[in-house]
């Protein structure tokens, strides 16, 4: 995959007692339960840092873009603040692409982590040269219990080592097709990904393993947009496709006689790669996985199970910036 630079910047390492930032770019947030997310990150040790802001209300954003989008780059720029989590997802990211100064980001790397909309940010941040990470959000997962997957979040934003996720034969997540392969790991929820397409902040999914999860659409509609990824020729240099758990991507009020599985294999089976299906990532029961988007990984998919190595470290050590290899 492309980057506007020769290199990826990957950000300081998490450590306990870091302040944490957090950050409503997209629509509101309920106050009950920004404090319930608080308290999730303390009880991981933690200390959770909002501005008052965070509670505005314009419409259906979580107050103005201006507001949003300073938000977001102060984070960014306060050297207290060691990562940056976003409360919740929701409609309006796609508003700040234009607002972003991403050369003060890049000056500043930390840690960005949500899911959902928060895809049209982690996509096109990772295209001009950071790590970021899908996973877990304040107001939704650490406001739950078993809300957050503790083994990832601290493999891929403490550790400093390459690290793997296995899913034995009869896990949740499956084979749809065998094979092997290798990339840069990218992608996020399937309609923000196709919603960029045309736009000056298209996803960019050469050499990539390519994940892709969603929330409610119906099977027919994962379809159609599987198939205008296909026809935009963005799955021509993807090298392997992870789903996620596909959270209630059926037709209600009917009786289906298929499966989403046989609806994506169908679509996909032409490309002659490896695809697996059911990484808890993003829009999940329980447990949300943590996976950092810009860094190197395998993808193996068998009968006997799927594994996704991570073959380098996502952060660099505390206190430190790490310029990677060009991916």
């Amino acid at each position: 995959m492309a980057s506007s630079s020769n290199s990826r910047l990957k950000p300081p390492a998490l450590r306990a007692g870091d302040r944490v930032g957090i950050v409503a770019p997209g629509s509101p947030i309920k106050r009950e339960l920004l404090q319930a997310g608080c308290n999730g990150l303390r009880r991981l040790g933690y200390e959770p840092f909002y501005k008052d802001s965070i509670l505005d209300r314009d419409l259906y954003f979580s107050g103005s873009v201006r507001r949003r989008a300073r938000e977001l780059e102060e984070m960014f720029e306060r050297d207290e603040i060691r990562a940056i989590v976003c409360a919740r997802g929701g409609y309006g990211t796609n508003y700040l692409l234009q607002e972003l100064d991403l050369a003060k980001l890049r000056r500043h790397p930390k840690i960005f982590i949500g899911y959902s909309d928060i895809t049209t940010l982690l996509t096109w941040f990772t295209r001009a040269g950071l790590v970021t990470f899908h996973g877990p959000m304040v107001t939704k997962d650490f406001a739950v219990p078993e809300g957050v997957h503790l083994a990832s979040w601290n493999a891929a934003l403490t550790a400093t080592s390459a690290w793997e996720l296995n899913f034995p034969h009869d896990s949740e997540v499956k084979a749809l097709l065998e094979g092997s392969a290798e990339g840069t790991l990218y992608g996020g929820c399937l309609s923000m990904l196709v919603a960029s397409l045309g736009t000056p902040f298209e996803i960019d999914t050469r050499e990539t393993i390519l994940f892709i999860e969603d929330i409610a659409a119906k099977p027919f509609q994962v379809d159609r947009m599987l198939m205008q990824l296909k026809l935009a020729g963005k799955l021509e240099g993807v090298r392997g496709v992870i789903f996620g758990e596909m959270l209630d991507c059926v037709q209600p009020g009917v009786e289906q006689d298929y499966t989403l599985e046989e609806v994506v294999t169908r679509v996909l089976r032409g490309l002659h790669i490896p695809i697996a299906y059911g990484l808890r990532s993003g829009h999940v029961t329980r447990e949300n996985i943590t996976l950092p988007l810009g860094v190197r990984c395998s993808l193996q998919a068998s009968k006997n199970g799927v594994r996704l190595r991570l073959l380098e470290a996502s952060v660099a050590p505390a206190g430190e910036v790490v310029r990677s290899a060009k991916l």
